[in-house]
């Protein structure tokens, strides 16, 4: 170890940059993340990643999808047999 080191051109700041990413503070139940760490270490991952795949899945399945002429016709044919009975 050196008895002094220069640190004058040194930089401020974080040494990896994590485009399109940000760092929050959030409360999670004790339980939630124990779940997502434990899996997390099953699958060899990290338990952050499994929490951002589990978050975009979500968003995913509930973005509106266009409705389709078979799709139209699937929820008037319930509504129509529901109305029947």
């Amino acid at each position: 170890m050196k008895n002094e080191y220069d640190f004058s051109q040194g930089k401020r700041g974080a040494l990896i940059s994590n485009k399109g990413k940000t760092r929050i503070t959030i409360y999670l139940d004790d339980s939630i993340l124990e779940s997502f760490r434990a899996r997390a270490e099953e699958a060899g991952t990290g338990y952050q990643t499994l929490i951002n795949d589990a978050l975009r899945e979500y968003l995913d399945s509930t973005v509106e999808k266009p409705v389709t002429e078979s799709v139209l016709r699937r929820v008037l044919h319930e509504e129509f047999r529901l109305r029947t009975e």
